[in-house]
């Protein structure tokens, strides 16, 4: 059977082993991140130095954005899954995350009201599309192999491969030149990284063989009305979500209002299910992802300090000096994404050499050491902080980088499998939606706390922000101690004896 399916997927038009639409998908993946961590890693500075936002208002806004770059694929997943088919779903989605980026690359000297509501529109066309391109390309590497095709878990290491090496390129060359040549340049080299994802999975339809095509063609092609298709009235309305997504970018406080809410009727409806629909086996399950949940948005909101308070810190307080040149500060957030591609495969293979002798760390045993390393991290920064008006060795940004990504190694990878080994069947997509929404919640909570280093005057220190690493370093690493001494419990919550950890 297995040979079966390798020849009938290959026929001549595998590479590598593998069919050729998971390298369009490589490839459309790691552009789309080159474009988005590109402009990430401009973001803050491009708030504070043109717009001349106070540090503290800059993170809000960071943390908005952020936020809601995590929630949209929810929407886009669901109209992906029930109208448009994954493959439309990614087109339309690419489309409209190169015209943010155009949007962002225009020239304008402008910064004021007119140059920065161009600039929220920008963002809500970026948020909008990565709803759609986000969800619908991981969806589409599994659609090309059988459920029991053991080439799957190999393609999506592929996959994740393209998603670093895009985020590894992208704030080199659009930090270098947005910090060096002009704003315009760096968004300008966003854009064009997405247009060329664009046009490549537009001409390569036939390597996806047939796949993600939508659920319902006949259905889709309709008139609604009389008017227009529902596919058009898909794109449209969609289309119309980028006015409330520009409003909401800019409403920091009710973005905040929005994921408590949620948050809090996510937590009443898994205590719900958990006690009034399941079984025991069932009920501790649910209570273990509650858990492991909650630490989420701990870990993120923490972690994510990279692109906004870390950013600001490295520019202004850290040696960038290095083999003769001064390297621009948003050029550092490539390093993370180096470090996952250099140490991925390196704790990867430890994980399997630790579990052939019983001493693999439990799934939240590993949350507790990604709290434990996120911590470490800040507190490597504080340490190699010298006297007042000197600046920081560039190898301690490196370190804290490092510590980041060894914690979000033993926390990113597990956390989705988890959610979906302890929910039962007919929860396995809210659990993954509830995951994602917990990283929004982290991503708001990482803008609340840069904006905390800015003090009363909304301008960051040295002193302030090494204060607050200071302390959010200790109580990561307190609460990270407190997840491994609970981690037996929980894993016997988990009832790993059914479930494969």
């Amino acid at each position: 059977m297995a040979t079966s399916t390798l020849s009938t997927a290959g026929s001549g038009k595998t590479w590598l082993g593998h069919p050729r639409g998971l390298f369009l998908l490589f490839f459309v993946e790691m552009w789309e991140r080159f474009s988005f961590y590109g402009m990430r890693a401009l973001l803050i500075f491009y708030l504070t130095q043109h717009f001349l936002f106070s540090d503290r208002d800059a993170s809000y806004a960071y943390g908005a954005y952020m936020s809601l770059i995590y929630i949209s694929p929810l929407m886009g997943g669901y109209l992906a899954d029930r109208y448009l088919g994954q493959r439309k779903a990614v087109l339309f989605g690419g489309i409209v995350i190169a015209i943010g980026h155009l949007i962002l690359g225009m020239k304008s000297d402008d910064g004021g009201t007119m140059g920065l509501s161009l600039f929220w529109l920008g963002l809500a066309t970026v948020i909008t599309g990565t709803g759609f391109l986000k969800s619908s390309a991981s969806a589409l590497v599994g659609q090309l192999y059988p459920r029991d095709d053991m080439r799957r878990d190999p393609a999506y290491t592929i996959f994740y491969m393209g998603i670093n090496l895009g985020a590894t390129m992208g704030p080199v060359i659009c930090g270098y030149l947005g910090q060096t040549w002009g704003w315009h340049w760096g968004f300008g080299a966003a854009s064009v990284g997405m247009i060329a994802g664009v046009i490549g999975f537009a001409l390569s339809r036939p390597v996806l063989q047939g796949k993600g095509e939508p659920p319902n063609p006949a259905h889709l092609g309709q008139r609604v009305g009389g008017i227009m298709s529902r596919e058009w009235l898909v794109y449209l309305s969609s289309l119309a979500s980028i006015a409330l997504c520009w409003l909401l970018v800019q409403q920091h406080a009710v973005v905040g209002w929005m994921l408590a809410l949620s948050s809090a009727v996510v937590v009443l409806y898994i205590l719900w299910e958990a006690f009034g629909r399941m079984e025991r086996v069932g009920r501790d399950r649910m209570l273990a992802a509650l858990f492991l949940l909650v630490l989420n948005p701990i870990f993120w909101g923490l972690y994510e300090q990279t692109g906004s308070s870390l950013n600001l810190f490295t520019d202004r307080y850290t040696n960038r000096h290095i083999l003769g040149f001064d390297v621009p500060a948003s050029m550092f957030q490539s390093v993370n994404a180096a470090y996952i591609l250099i140490f991925g495969p390196v704790l990867a293979g430890l994980w399997i050499w630790l579990a052939k002798r019983g001493w693999e760390p439990s799934t939240p045993a590993k949350f507790g050491i990604a709290l434990a390393l996120v911590g470490a991290g800040f507190l490597v920064l504080v340490a190699g902080t010298g006297a007042p008006g000197t600046l920081t060795p560039v190898l301690f940004i490196f370190l804290l980088y490092l510590c980041h990504t060894l914690g979000e190694l033993c926390l990113s990878p597990v956390g989705l499998s988890a959610m979906s080994k302890l929910a039962p069947s007919r929860m396995i997509g809210l659990m993954m939606g509830i995951w994602f929404l917990a990283m929004a919640l982290g991503e708001y909570a990482a803008g609340a706390i840069a904006a905390a280093t800015g003090g009363e005057h909304g301008a960051a220190t040295r002193d302030g922000t090494l204060a607050v690493y200071s302390q959010i370093g200790w109580w990561s690493i307190g609460a990270g101690v407190v997840v491994m001494a609970l981690a037996p419990l929980v894993k016997r919550l988990m009832h790993s004896e059914t479930v494969e950890e």
